[in-house]
């Protein structure tokens, strides 16, 4: 019989190296299992796993009711769902049924082709005391403060940073020179910022711009500090965000303007004590333009889309849904399949106080938010579904057919319930 010896140990060899072998064997798939997702692939091809990626999901949108209230309120001056077209002061580009807000209707196509400076579309809307042609809103009005609200989408895998988004303004003769203007720019980056402007000297009523964008003689008032959320980063791309903003001339010969911009429900930057008119006040706030304009030229073609576009003198806020809405993900991005997600409501933008857990989703990209697809909780604890007047933020997770969950997305896609 053979021998070995072990640490000085005598002991039979055939044996026992047979079943060394054979629990070294057992063993491996072991090992696998407790590496896998964690260690990487070297050069010989050991070290465990390579990590499987499973990208975090948005919510697309949530499916709007069918009454937003637009046509009941006195505040609002304008809306357009572009399910229909409509006629405004100046427009450029169609209307693009295949991409909206919700599951009919359509989008306004403000994409762009590679190295295109000017995107795909752009409208225009003039209302007030807007000294040119028409058509011309709620004319013979004056407006000294006004909210201006889109829904932005970009083309899944998004790249670049387009300068120029929307803008609010007052023009003051038919050479189209400009009193005071609200910009919704780039600020850097993926970012947005405010970057305000006046064409009166001073606190006086002299015009001192001669035309439009006379961006040599306008007094521009700071366009830092910008907004932090990445709108235009591939992150975020893939679904609707909301963006609003709020333009307030200042009293007359006071320094109390006000300029704000939210996005996704938060105020992300915002400009207050403004010299916005000095004291002019022979026309208000009459022109809001919603843009896309690339000084560079985009670095490809890519898809861009505005939705639900609103202007009012109240703040606008989200879309308005059902008290059990539907709720519709983001396609998965990952390694292998779909196969479950689920979804938390909060009736806050940090996720304090959530009122809604999902059971897990494998049938579809949507789910409606009721008894049967999930809990009600805090709050809401036994109820049937969500509270009447209150604006709700979601958080979605994604499982792929590897087992692999991807993190939580933040809160976002805020809504209001009818």
């Amino acid at each position: 019989m053979s021998r070995g010896i072990i640490k000085n140990k005598v002991f039979s060899g055939g044996r026992v190296t047979l079943e060394i072998k054979i629990i070294l064997l057992l063993l491996v798939p072991v090992f696998a299992i407790l590496s896998f997702g964690k260690g990487k692939v070297n050069g010989n091809g050991f070290g465990g796993i390579k990590e499987l990626h499973v990208g975090t999901p948005h919510i697309d949108y949530v499916i709007m009711s069918s009454d937003q209230y637009q046509d009941n309120l006195k505040e609002i001056i304008w809306y357009d769902d572009f399910s229909t077209s409509k006629t405004y002061m100046d427009s450029r580009g169609g209307i693009d049924t295949t991409v909206n807000f919700g599951a009919i209707g359509g989008s306004v196509n403000v994409g762009f082709k590679k190295g295109d400076v000017f995107g795909l579309g752009d409208r225009k809307v003039a209302f007030g005391d807007f000294p040119g042609n028409g058509p011309i809103l709620k004319q013979g009005q004056s407006f000294n403060e006004i909210y201006w609200r889109i829904y932005v989408k970009h083309e899944h895998g998004w790249e670049g940073f387009p300068a120029k988004m929307s803008r609010a303004t007052s023009i003051v003769s038919q050479e189209w020179q400009q009193a005071m203007i609200a910009h919704v720019w780039n600020g850097g980056g993926p970012i947005l910022t405010l970057d305000p402007a006046r064409g009166v000297f001073e606190q006086t009523d002299s015009i001192i711009t001669t035309k439009y964008n006379d961006f040599d003689n306008l007094v521009w008032l700071g366009n830092r500090p910008t907004a932090q959320f990445p709108l235009t980063s591939p992150e975020e791309s893939g679904y609707w965000v909301l963006v609003e903003s709020r333009a307030k001339l200042n009293t007359p010969g006071k320094n109390d303007g006000i300029n704000q911009l939210w996005i996704d429900g938060r105020l992300e930057a915002e400009r207050k004590n403004l010299n916005f008119r000095g004291n002019f006040t022979n026309y208000g706030i009459n022109a809001v333009f919603i843009e896309s304009y690339w000084n560079k030229g985009s670095i490809k073609d890519q898809g861009r889309w505005y939705d639900n576009f609103v202007i009012s003198t109240k703040p606008i806020g989200p879309v308005i849904c059902p008290r059990n809405p539907t709720l519709v993900k983001t396609d998965y991005h990952g390694e292998g399949n779909l196969k479950n997600w689920k979804i938390e409501l909060s009736s806050d933008y940090n996720g304090k106080e959530v009122v809604f857990a999902s059971n897990l989703i494998n049938e579809d990209n949507k789910v409606a938010v009721n008894t049967e697809t999930g809990k009600f909780l805090g709050p809401l604890k036994g109820k049937m579904a969500l509270a009447p007047g209150t604006t709700y933020f979601v958080r979605v997770r994604q499982q792929s057919t590897h087992g692999q969950w991807s993190a939580w997305s933040r809160w976002h896609q805020g809504f209001r319930v009818e």
